[in-house]
């Protein structure tokens, strides 16, 4: 995905029985699209846990939220019930041709461990309101997540300074 194009479709049911339509949402700045791999990842538990703590901050922002994996409903809704991730939306369900379209990496299930067969690795997205790509940080590995504090305030540079989208001519 380039910077400043439409990001792709992203439709998929959320694990308090209602869909999440990328396309629907309205917010005042940005959507934040948090990837994630999944119910075996301890590293995904501390950022989903840590957004969860901080949603008040990007809502306060005009932020929409959500949190979305390639995991099963079952696996899913392990996360809902036993993480901590206070009223993040948790989608799921995410198909390996959505992440691909999202630019994310995808991993195959390590032999003993407890992942699933296929998982996508991690990501995370700033939509503006129109369904552009302002800001992408795609990984190929689980560690070293961009820091939430450093993003919201990069956030409130970004709308205090009318800052536009960077990387446009890759």
């Amino acid at each position: 995905m380039k910077p400043g194009t439409q990001v792709p479709a992203l439709d998929l049911p959320l694990t308090i029985g209602a869909r999440y339509d990328l396309s629907k949402q309205d917010p005042e700045t940005f959507t934040l699209v948090v990837m994630y791999r999944g119910k075996h990842c301890p590293v995904c538990k501390g950022q989903l846990t840590e957004l969860g703590s901080k949603l008040d901050e990007f809502t306060k922002r005009g932020i929409n939220v959500v949190a979305a994996s390639m995991d099963s409903e079952e696996r899913a809704m392990v996360v809902d019930q036993e993480w901590e991730t206070g009223d993040v939306p948790l989608a799921y369900d995410m198909s390996d041709e959505t992440a691909r379209e999202w630019g994310l990496y995808i991993s195959e299930k390590r032999e003993g461990s407890e992942e699933p067969d296929k998982f996508s690795e991690p990501g995370m997205f700033l939509v503006r309101p129109d369904g552009t790509l302002y800001f992408a940080s795609i990984q190929n590995a689980p560690f070293t997540r961009p820091p939430l504090d450093d993003l919201l305030e990069g956030i409130d540079y970004i709308t205090k300074n009318d800052y536009p989208t960077r990387g446009t001519l890759t």
